[in-house]
């Protein structure tokens, strides 16, 4: 078992989190139902979820036949892959300093800029 508090199935997961595990089940083209139970997420949550990544155009939506599809865009895959680095630099983190945690590494926003900060403030 991975010593990594985000792989914890017991630790509540957040938007973040939520969002890059749907645009990795989305990766080859997938239906919502699919999303929904790969995902683990009740009805109403991938209703919310689907609709905010649409609209920030990190998945689209296609036809085939009669089925409506969803898959992750090149934007969402740039999401996905900034998502796994910080992970990785957070596990870092925890590695090269064992007795910090996680509850001292803040990400800001600052305009339109994210930067990563320790606190506190």
């Amino acid at each position: 078992m991975s010593n990594d508090p985000f792989d914890d199935p017991r630790r509540r997961r957040d938007r973040l989190h939520i969002m890059a595990e749907i645009l990795e089940v989305t990766l080859d083209g997938v239906l919502k139902t699919q999303v929904m139970y790969k995902a683990n997420l009740s009805f109403a949550q991938l209703n919310e979820y689907m609709k905010l990544l649409l609209s920030l155009k990190l998945i689209e939506a296609y036809n085939s036949g009669e089925q409506r599809f969803y898959k992750t865009t090149p934007k969402g895959l740039r999401y996905l892959q900034s998502y796994r680095e910080i992970r990785e630099l957070l596990k870092k983190e925890r590695e090269h300093n064992p007795k910090t945690n996680n509850s001292n590494v803040f990400l800001v926003r600052r305009g339109s800029q994210v930067i990563c900060n320790k606190g506190p403030f």
